[in-house]
Formats: C-alpha cells, sequence, structure tokens
C-alpha cells in the first residue's frame, strides 16, 4: 500500500491551497552535532524533501481555520530530536493562543538514538504543551500513521480527543523488529495493528486519508459547537396531553419492554443528523452495552452515552467498562464544555464475579460523582427501562426527560417483590407503591419532561424517536444559554432537596 508522506497527507487534508508553514530552520541541540550525525541530517534532508522529521502549519478544512503537526517518516524514521521536539511543542502552543483546534499525523519510530537521553525527555514538553491545549477547551484530533511506535506513540500520539488510524498500519509501544532483537522471537502477528487497536477499544476508528478531510470536518463541527452557541429554537410541545400520576406503572414497565420498542441506535438514526461513533474508553476496554458518539440533534451538538437495550442481556449486561467508557464521555465534555446527552435504557448492571472484581460499584459511585458535578450542560433521557446501578450513574442532570413509558427504580419491580415479599409475584404492586413510572417521577420532582408515546413507542417508533429529537435540541440550545455556574449550583441544589 503506497503511503502519504506529510506533505501529501497536509495537502489531502486541508483546503486546497490553504495551508501556510509555521515552520522555521530547525534549532540546533546544545552541544552540537558530531560530524557523522551532520551528514546522516544531510541525507534525510535530501531523502524527504523537509528539514526535520516534523512539518507544522495553518489552513483550513470547510473554511474553518485549524492547526496542523505531522510527522515525516522518511527523515530519519520519523524519529523525535530536540529540533523536532522544539518545533511541535512551538506549534501546539501557537495553535493554543490563537485558539485553533489541532490535527495530529503522527509517523515515528519513537526517540532519535542519535540524541539519546536528551532527545528522549522532550516528550514530557511535547505532552504539557498538549495537555495545555486540552486544558484550554481546543480540541485535539490524531491520525496514527504507518507507523507510530516508542516515544511518540506514548505521548502525543495518544493524547487524543478523538483517535483514528490508518489502515494496515503499525501502532504499537515496542517496535517488532527492537522486541525481536531483545528478545530473541519474533512479536505476535497482528497484535500492533489500527485495527486490533480498535477491536480493543484503544482508537476510536480505523480509516483511509481520503476520509479524513470529511472525518475531521463533522468532528468540528460537533466539538467546536460550544464555542458557536445556536439560536433559540421553539419548543416543540411533545408532552402528553393528559399525565396521570395514579396512572399503571406495570403497563408502563410491560411497554418499555417490548422487543421492538426503539433504543438509542434508532434515536440517533432517525432524530440526529450527525452521528459519529467513538470506541472505547481508550484504555483496552469496551462495553457493546454502552454506546458513545458525538452527535447533532438539530443545531444542537453533544456527546451522547446511550445504554443499548439491543446489547444487553443476561450474557452481556452493563459492565463496569460501560461505565469507565461513559466516564471518558463526561471527560470529553467537560474538557470541550460541549453538552452533554445520557440515554438511560437498562434492566440493571451487571451482577457477577467479573463485575464484582472489575470494580462495578466503584465505576458506579465515580460516574454518579463526574455526571452531578460536571459543569458542561447536561440533559438525562430515559428512553425505557431504568433499573439500578446502571440507570442511576447517568440520571444526575440540568434535565431529566422521560419516555411516557418510561421508568426509574432501585431494581425492577421483580427484584423488589422479592427483597419484601420472598417472591416475585408482587412484581406490579411493588412497581406502583415505589412511584417509578414518568407520570410519578413527574410528580415527585425526579423528571423535568415527559415525551408523549401515542400510546406505545413501540407502535410508532419512527415518530416518537422524532419527538425526542426536537426535544432535545430545545433542551440542549437552552441549557447552553445558561451561565454553567448557574446550571451546576442548581442541579446540585435539585438533588440535596429531593423528597424533602
Amino acid at each position: 500500500m503506497a503511503r502519504l508522506n506529510a506533505t501529501e497527507l497536509v495537502g489531502i487534508v486541508l483546503d486546497e491551497g490553504s495551508f501556510v508553514s509555521w515552520d522555521e530552520p530547525p534549532v540546533t541541540p546544545a552541544g552540537g552535532v558530531s560530524a557523522d550525525y551532520a551528514a546522516e541530517l544531510a541525507a534525510a534532508r535530501e531523502k524527504s524533501g523537509v528539514d526535520e522529521a516534523i512539518i507544522t502549519g495553518e489552513g483550513t478544512i470547510n473554511g474553518r481555520r485549524v492547526a496542523v503537526v505531522a510527522g515525516e517518516f522518511r527523515f530519519l524514521a520519523g524519529s523525535i530530536g530536540v529540533a523536532a521536539a522544539q518545533r511541535l511543542t512551538d506549534a501546539i502552543e501557537r495553535a493554543t493562543l490563537e485558539g485553533l483546534p489541532l490535527l495530529a499525523g503522527p509517523a515515528s519510530g519513537g526517540t532519535r538514538m542519535q540524541e539519546g537521553t536528551v532527545a528522549f525527555l522532550s516528550m514530557v514538553k511535547i505532552t504539557n504543551a498538549v495537555v495545555a491545549h486540552r486544558r484550554a477547551g481546543l480540541p485535539y484530533l490524531v491520525y496514527l500513521r504507518h507507523p507510530t511506535t516508542g516515544g511518540v506513540f506514548a505521548s502525543w500520539g495518544s493524547m487524543g480527543h478523538v483517535t483514528v488510524a490508518e489502515p494496515g498500519s503499525l501502532i504499537g509501544f515496542l517496535g517488532p523488529r527492537v522486541f525481536e532483537a531483545l528478545y530473541g522471537e519474533p512479536f505476535p502477528e497482528n497484535v500492533q495493528t489500527g485495527e486490533n487497536l480498535h477491536k480493543h477499544g484503544i482508537i476510536d476508528a480505523v480509516i483511509g486519508p481520503e476520509r479524513i478531510h470529511a472525518t475531521v470536518s463533522r468532528v468540528l463541527d460537533v466539538l467546536m459547537g460550544a464555542k458557536e452557541v445556536p439560536a433559540r429554537v421553539p419548543d416543540p410541545d411533545t408532552r402528553p396531553e393528559t399525565v396521570d400520576p395514579d396512572a399503571d406503572a406495570w403497563q408502563a414497565i410491560t411497554r418499555s419492554r417490548r422487543g421492538d420498542r426503539p433504543g438509542v441506535r434508532d434515536l440517533l438514526r432517525t432524530a440526529a443528523n450527525t452521528v459519529l461513533p467513538l470506541n472505547g474508553t481508550g484504555q483496552g476496554e469496551k462495553d457493546p452495552g454502552l454506546l458513545l458518539a458525538l452527535a447533532k440533534f438539530g443545531s444542537a451538538p453533544c456527546i451522547v452515552l446511550g445504554q443499548d437495550r439491543f446489547r444487553q442481556d443476561s450474557r452481556a449486561p452493563l459492565g463496569p467498562a460501560a461505565l469507565r467508557e461513559a466516564r471518558r464521555g463526561m471527560k470529553l465534555a467537560a474538557e470541550l464544555d460541549l453538552p452533554l446527552v445520557t440515554v438511560i435504557d437498562t434492566p440493571g448492571a451487571a451482577l457477577s464475579q467479573s463485575a464484582e472484581e472489575g470494580g462495578i460499584a466503584g465505576e458506579i459511585a465515580r460516574s454518579l460523582a463526574d455526571l452531578a458535578n460536571l459543569d458542561a450542560p447536561t440533559v438525562s433521557l430515559i428512553l425505557g427501562e431504568g433499573s439500578g446501578g446502571g440507570a442511576l450513574a447517568l440520571i444526575p442532570a440540568d434535565r431529566v426527560l422521560s419516555a411516557e413509558n418510561g421508568w426509574l427504580s432501585p431494581l425492577p419491580p421483580e427484584g423488589a417483590s422479592a427483597i419484601v415479599h420472598r417472591t416475585t409475584e408482587f412484581a406490579p404492586q411493588m412497581a406502583q407503591s415505589q412511584g417509578v413510572h414518568a407520570p410519578k417521577l413527574l410528580e415527585t420532582g425526579v423528571v423535568d419532561r415527559i415525551i408523549a408515546e401515542h400510546p406505545d413507542a413501540g407502535d410508532e417508533p419512527l415518530d416518537f424517536v422524532a419527538r425526542v429529537g426536537d426535544t432535545l435540541e430545545y433542551e440542549l440550545i437552552e441549557l447552553m444559554r445558561e451561565p454553567a455556574a448557574r446550571r451546576r449550583a442548581r442541579r446540585l441544589e435539585r438533588y440535596r432537596t429531593l423528597g424533602i
């Protein structure tokens, strides 16, 4: 497969003719360089057509100004020495000062061995520059190219808000040639690949360079959305005509469990005009029961954390990895001040040895704490079942919405019945007495708004999810227009006084 060099990559990613280089002549390492190393540098310049292993600059993507840094593998295997590190750090810091999203396209064997420990430690200042960029609330997007290994992968290559890789790329910490030289045997095949990293929830996608321009454009349309607050939209008035707190709770629970009831994927497929799935925790875990995505409902950008009802069952209940994935989404929302939508639709979190050993209780607590104290705007949507700790972890928000047949309970009613009556036969009565159904939740202040079903979302899935999407757009934009401190104080006070 032909691989693009750094200049070609920048040319295909940015709008035609928009690139402006930021590069100054490379700095000379303290103490100078040996004659042999100087000859290597000269040969690398001639071979690659660039003066260092990093090129930097700015351009536009669909007219939006962005900063770019890209590695050139043909220059001494893209290795990072003092000069390359300084150029890279200068570019990251300039992007931060100018308020620009940053696109990084590393391709490197890692630290430049000719410069030793000093070059190795330059990864510290590069990492610090990326941290400062992210703390400024600016998107940092990474495209891992073939190959990306060593200290580059272990620093600025692994710090993206969104990270994708080139198809068939070698991506890993220790290069396979070095591994074999050190340990006398080859590294296992098909481990250090972009595809395998995606499979294990470490990166978000594997896409060809020809798709980067369109993908980045859509990602930035969402991630920069909080800095471009959309105009208000009319309240879609999707509430039911009547709300009866004494309605039959068991009927709502039965309807919420219908196999043809729409779930979070139906919501995104029908009601969102932009959907960009993210993948896993970024730390080697993912759970099919939770969907993490960037999305827009109408003009309202957000991060969606959705419990996927169709991918949770007795064999694959919502586990600790799902909540760690959710907390990744919360961190993204916090850093970028981007609205967060949680979609609750779960029969309950996993009850198993692996869940206990994986720290399920701690992850529920941490998710609950992160969400309740998030500065970004938050909306929770009870789309169907809302059972137990899995629901609790994603419920505390500025606005809590519920489908008309949604419900929220400490346990499934059958479990509550088993505790109180030592049999599941009293589940309907327990549901009613606990007040788990949406009309009662509205009356008690748990829910702020109910979205109508006519009479059951399973009978009108497309119309129902369209109403949900319209409601989310309205609620998100209203929250985006409020000061963060006011939103957070109101949210904390709400849960402090709930039920008193």
